[in-house]
């Protein structure tokens, strides 16, 4: 039997951060499982919860075996599920859509920077948990027409290669069609600052303090922005942009639906993964006009992120990391000579 050593880094990080989501998940889905409506649906919200109950119980000893002290994260007293319905099923079934596909992001990044066993194996299955999770949501968005699909293009008739630098131009001159890995990230990052304003906008309408509805305002118009930019990249390709996403909110305005602080850190979340995701098409992408695009906008969101967590900080809203600790103020600190 392997001797248990000390979590890593990486490790730490990734238990904490999955700690910290699990706990905002949970209190999401629990009111998304009181609102829902469609029988279908509230199954689906159903199984997310009980796959992240599970996960937030089973990571639990990794914190008790280094005697680290569990992190707050997101608690019972951040959201109601006694008040009204904030967003539609349709919103809710899309939001556990990507709720699986994160997941399975985030695991596979924890696998790959894992090397002790015990952590290693739960990790392992927590990504097979959201690969069931996600393909199962897939069905039903399916069944329900309501899944909207990256657009298919015409088969080549020929194996071809680049003979022209105009390939890699797009500011002047004629631009060369999309290729299939640039539709696939444009398309995806659309989706996602779609569902975002449609998250941001139910957000505005029940948080309390005026400085976070602002907030939440800014990243509105910043999402439609950016949706609006993938469009037409898509349209110049003559590719199909799907619908947007008004409809996914119902006219609900009360405040206490969840915390100012549920929804700035899950806002702040939804960022940092817009960054990773903007970094992911540029290094994936061959046409500048698009790197430009991509390169701009995650200045635009980055700084916006910084203001996010600003607010956070005057609040008492952001829990600290796990950190290295500061050599240089223990030995200022010290007593004695």
């Amino acid at each position: 039997m392997e001797q248990k050593k000390p979590l890593t880094a990486s490790e730490l990080a990734d238990i904490w951060g999955k700690y910290v989501n699990d706990s905002l998940s949970i209190a999401v889905l629990s009111y998304f499982n009181q609102k829902v409506e469609d029988p279908e649906i509230k199954e689906i919200i159903s199984d997310a919860l009980q796959l992240t109950r599970k996960h937030f119980e089973s990571i639990k000893p990794f914190f008790h075996e280094e005697k680290r002290p569990l992190p707050t994260g997101i608690t019972k007293e951040d959201v109601d599920i006694t008040k009204g319905r904030l967003y539609t099923d349709n919103y809710m079934l899309q939001n556990c859509l990507q709720f699986g596909m994160l997941g399975m992001q985030a695991a596979t990044a924890a696998v790959t920077m894992t090397t002790r066993e015990d952590l290693y194996d739960f990790f392992t299955k927590v990504l097979n948990d959201y690969n069931q999770f996600h393909h199962k949501t897939l069905a039903v968005m399916k069944a329900k027409g309501v899944l909207s699909e990256s657009p298919t293009i015409p088969a080549p008739k020929e194996i071809d290669f680049v003979k022209k630098q105009n390939f890699l131009t797009g500011w002047f001159g004629e631009k060369r069609p999309l290729l299939s890995v640039e539709i696939s990230h444009l398309f995806g990052n659309l989706q996602r600052n779609s569902l975002g304003a449609a998250t941001l906008t139910g957000f505005g309408q029940v948080a309390e303090k005026k400085e976070v509805r602002d907030f939440f305002l800014r990243g509105i118009e910043i999402a439609k922005k950016h949706v609006e930019i993938f469009s037409d990249v898509l349209e110049s390709s003559d590719v199909p942009v799907p619908m947007g996403s008004d409809a996914l909110v119902t006219e609900l305005t009360d405040t206490g639906v969840s915390s100012d602080k549920l929804m700035m850190l899950h806002t702040t979340g939804m960022i940092g993964l817009g960054i990773g995701f903007y970094g992911l098409s540029i290094s994936t992408n061959t046409r500048r006009d698009i790197a430009s695009h991509y390169a701009r906008l995650s200045g635009e969101i980055a700084l916006y992120a910084e203001d996010g967590t600003n607010l956070m900080i005057k609040h008492g809203w952001l829990e600290e990391p796990p950190r290295m600790v500061d050599r240089g103020e223990l030995i200022k600190t010290k007593g004695g000579k």
